[in-house]
Order: C-alpha cells, then structure tokens, then sequence
C-alpha cells in the first residue's frame, strides 16, 4: 500500500517552539508517523514573538528535514491564496491537515481556498474550543465561528479532537456534517530520563513551562504562593506573550516574601526540557485549561509530579499519589498541596514521585493513539 501523501498547514513547525503544545503535537506526531506517511508542512519562516526569520533556512522551497518531512517555510510576503493554490495543486493529496482555527493564512485561508471541493481536510482544534479559551474574546470568537459555518468553510470538514470534551466543543461550537474523530495528542517519542530527585522538608523547586499569559493563568500560580513557609523557589520557562500581564506578574513577585523566588527564565527549546525535570520537585501549571498538556505528559514520563488545574485531560492525580489536579476556584486547595509538597521528607516525595510515572503508564496509550493518528490519514 503506498504511503499517505499528507498536505500540513500550521502556523509554526519546527525549529520553532515558542507557541507551545500545537508545534509539539504535530512534531510528536512526525516522529512517530514519519515511516508510515509522508508529511509536506507549509508554515511560517518566523518564530511565535520572534521578529526575524529562522537563520540558515531558504524560505519558500520544500526543505527536507532530518525526520524526512518535507517543510515550507513561508516568507511573509509570499504567504498567501496564490502560493497555497500552486501547493494545493501539486499533486493529488490524501488529506489535508489543517491546525487550529483563527490563524487567517494558515487556517481560514486554506478552508475558504477548499470550500465546497471534495478534497478530505481535516481540521485539528487544539484546545480552542476550551471553555477556558473560550471566555477570553467570547463575543469575538462566536461571530468569527458563525461566519466560518455560514460561508461553508467547515462543511464537509473532518474534525480531531483529543478528548471526550473536546468532541462536545466541536459539536456545540461547530455543529459538524459528522461527529468529530478522538485521536488523542501523541507524547515525546523518546520521554525524559527518570532519575531520582533529592528532597528535604522545607525546600522546594517549582517549575512551568508556558508562555506568560492569562490562559496560562501564570499570574493565578504566583497568587498562590503567598504566605507559604519555607526555601521555595519557582522557575517559569517561556516566552512573555503579553507586557501588560507580565506586569501583573512582576508586582505580584515583589510582594512575596524573602523566602519566595520566582524568575523568568525564558524560552525554553523541547530538547532542552526533559532535562530540566531532573532540578525539579513538581511542575506548578494551573492552566485554564489544556487539550493535552505536552509538558505536563512528559513531566509524568519524568516522576514529576503535578499541581494543575481540573482543566486537562490530567485528572484523578491525586488518588494515584501523582500530583494535584484542582478546581481553580478553590484557590485555598492550590496552597494546601504547594504546602504539602514543601514539607514533604524523601520518603513521602519518592512516593508521589513513583506514583508520577505510573499515572503515564495509565493514560499515555502510545500504540493504540499512533494506530488511531494514522487512521486519521489512511486513504
């Protein structure tokens, strides 16, 4: 059987990493598919926030990549209807793959360029239709939604979603021809080293790796801080996506105690967080809500454990001695288990920590999701 020849739009591919979990969904997703279907990805030559093209890259031309991806790194100026038509037309497509839903030229453009034509898209969500991504510019997002539909932008459009939930968003939001296909976010092929972290009551080592922005609910995280006891330290890996918030962020700092660091430690690149888990007693990620939640898989695959919001796929942590997944309006839980992480001796901490790994061996079904993810593109 020949391999699926799939068409890729999305707004930012590798090397780029600053926009998080869809640049790593779809990397993941090339790792573990890439001698099973052949991948050609239009995207951008720019980073997210980054204010220069990619160095030592010719843009506008397939690149073939180490993992035998064929990418197109679109310059600014040559984005666009007449450069995704030529694409469109170069050869008969399997399926194209679209990420996300608002990106004007690598999501609206190609679904209007395909509107009414038998060419099998599939349009994956990403944690979008969130309602915790939905209460930010709900008015916003509504009309732009109705409009897409009315037009006939998403009919005969195939959905992914990666979770139960997010069927129900794309049924509700997008009133599909067909119910959306569950095929959960694939991991890191190759997941982070578990090693066995020293802990002494009294210290602790926080760690998240997002952008600084209000779904992320950074400011939510450092709120939470006040008042703990004890050498605690929290370290935040990733881009600022808004000056403003990050403002907040900083005023929140100042007014923590001595005995409470937080830092900005910027961006972060993927091959370089695996190892970061091994300085780390948990990973404090209070999101307002997580499709998959990339870090916070691989912080399992680690032994880290978890203090997240009840707003991803993470859930039960607690009874599997693997971390905290709380309802974010009970603040107050937030602060209880951050203090029952600072106090925790060794022993107690090895066990949250073992309890980590096996929480990933419970939800993360790699096979069954990859046999699942190909389907998604099978002829």
């Amino acid at each position: 059987m020949s391999r699926p020849q799939v068409l890729v739009f999305i707004s930012w591919y590798a090397p780029g990493f600053k926009a998080g979990g869809p640049v790593r969904s779809m990397v993941n997703m090339v790792d573990h598919l890439h001698d099973r279907v052949d991948f050609h990805i239009v995207t951008s030559d720019t980073d997210y926030t980054a204010t220069g093209p990619y160095p030592d890259i010719t843009p506008d031309q397939w690149t073939v990549l180490s993992g035998g991806e064929r990418v197109w790194y679109a310059s600014r100026a040559k984005a666009g209807a007449s450069a995704w038509r030529k694409l469109l037309a170069e050869r008969a497509w399997d399926a194209v793959y679209i990420n996300g839903l608002y990106d004007r030229t690598y999501s609206v453009l190609p679904l209007w360029l395909l509107r009414g034509s038998t060419q099998r898209r599939v349009l994956a969500v990403r944690g979008m239709l969130a309602a915790g991504m939905m209460q930010h510019g709900t008015l916003k997002k509504r009309t732009f939604l109705a409009v897409m539909r009315l037009i006939g932008c998403y009919r005969g459009v195939e959905f992914q979603a990666t979770n139960a939930e997010e069927v129900r968003d794309v049924a509700s939001w997008l009133r599909p021809d067909r119910p959306a296909h569950l095929v959960p976010n694939l991991p890191r092929k190759a997941p982070a080293a578990q090693v066995r972290r020293s802990k002494e009551a009294g210290v602790l080592r926080l760690l998240s790796v997002a952008r600084i922005a209000v779904e992320k609910n950074t400011l939510f995280a450092i709120e939470r801080l006040k008042g703990l006891q004890g050498d605690i330290r929290f370290d935040l890996f990733g881009p600022i996506y808004d000056e403003r918030y990050w403002q907040q962020c900083r005023t929140a700092i100042a007014a923590l105690a001595p005995n409470i660091q937080v830092v900005h430690k910027g961006s972060v690149a993927p091959d370089q967080v695996p190892e970061l888990f091994a300085r780390y007693h948990a990973l404090f990620m209070p999101s307002q809500g997580e499709n998959f939640g990339h870090t916070m898989a691989e912080a399992l695959q680690a032994g880290l454990p978890l203090v997240i919001s009840d707003r991803t796929p993470w859930r039960g942590l607690e009874s599997l001695d693997a971390g905290w997944d709380l309802p974010l309006e009970r603040t107050g839980d937030f602060s209880r288990a951050l203090e029952r992480l600072v106090h925790a001796d060794q022993a107690t901490y090895d066990r949250w920590s073992a309890g980590a790994l096996r929480a990933a061996d419970r939800y993360l079904d790699t096979p069954r999701n990859v046999e699942r993810t190909f389907a998604l593109f099978r002829p």
